[in-house]
């Protein structure tokens, strides 16, 4: 299978975190001026040249991190945006790395601090914005919580422009059981990014599978534990996606120990391919 026909592939910014090497922090609790933090060293990639770094990938799709955003200014979005146009290369997600709509006391806090980053999604250009579902242990209240605030996050990236998406990312969605009550009270506004890393235990693959019918774009992270790219793992989590009808786009996912995020992303690129070569081949 040509690159063209294989499923649409994306980089995320967390994959070059040590290239970006910056990070500019701000949370609901901490709603302050962007400033650099050296959280991964200095860096040797500007966010501005993080397109054309993409597309010589042969990628055409990025993810970025809220906390990689140097500024939210009007301003700096059409550099960045003029940077993708230049690049060939579309904003799909915004991630946004905070905030917990399930939390008893600051839910309303954090909710209108997501809301001014669906906003910052809207002036980048971003098709969607990731959210978090929340952090409250899974109690049958936290859940319906957390649908309300979902709902109404949908919502607000409907009015926008923006589709919002969310995963089972921290405590509130441990498993396919959790996470299929969550849906069942969701609209069409909210969809599932589905994460290949979220998952584990002799369950992993049928988990994948049960939920994967749900989601809209995954976050395809490989197993790099032992410093390799653990092939097994890799073909039966993109086995179970398969199953379940998902067909991309898929954002590698790379945040191993080897330094050299890029010749890592490739591994993960050109297995992608290979297996929906292999997947082609075997149908006809």
């Amino acid at each position: 299978m040509s690159a063209e026909k294989s499923p649409a592939l994306a980089v995320s910014s967390w994959s070059l975190h040590r290239a970006l090497g910056l990070t500019y922090p701000n949370r609901p609790d901490h709603d302050v001026a962007l400033a650099p933090e050296p959280t991964f060293g200095p860096g040797r990639l500007d966010l501005l040249d993080l397109p054309a770094a993409v597309a010589a990938l042969d990628i055409g799709r990025i993810e970025l991190c809220s906390f990689h955003l140097p500024s939210r200014d009007v301003d700096y979005a059409d550099q960045f945006k003029a940077a993708l146009e230049k690049a060939g290369v579309v904003l799909q997600t915004l991630l946004i790395e905070y905030g917990d709509i399930t939390h008893p006391t600051t839910r309303e806090r954090d909710l209108a601090w997501i809301e001014s980053w669906i906003d910052t999604a809207a002036l980048f250009g971003a098709e969607q914005a990731r959210v978090i579902a929340g952090r409250a242990p899974p109690t049958r209240d936290a859940l319906d919580l957390s649908a309300a605030g979902l709902t109404r996050l949908g919502h607000c990236g409907e009015a926008r422009g923006v589709r919002i998406v969310t995963e089972n990312w921290y405590e509130l969605l441990p498993g396919p059981r959790e996470l299929r009550y969550l849906f069942d009270r969701l609209d069409e506004t909210v969809t599932l990014n589905g994460d290949f890393g979220n998952w584990s235990g002799p369950t992993k693959y049928a988990d994948l599978e049960a939920i994967f019918d749900l989601a809209t774009c995954c976050h395809a992270k490989a197993d790099f534990s032992n410093g390799i790219l653990h092939a097994e793992d890799y073909r039966r989590c993109l086995a179970a996606a398969d199953a379940a009808g998902f067909r991309g786009p898929y954002t590698l996912i790379y945040d191993g120990p080897d330094e050299d995020e890029f010749a890592n992303l490739l591994l993960e690129r050109d297995f992608i391919r290979r297996h929906y070569e292999d997947v082609r081949a075997s149908v006809g």
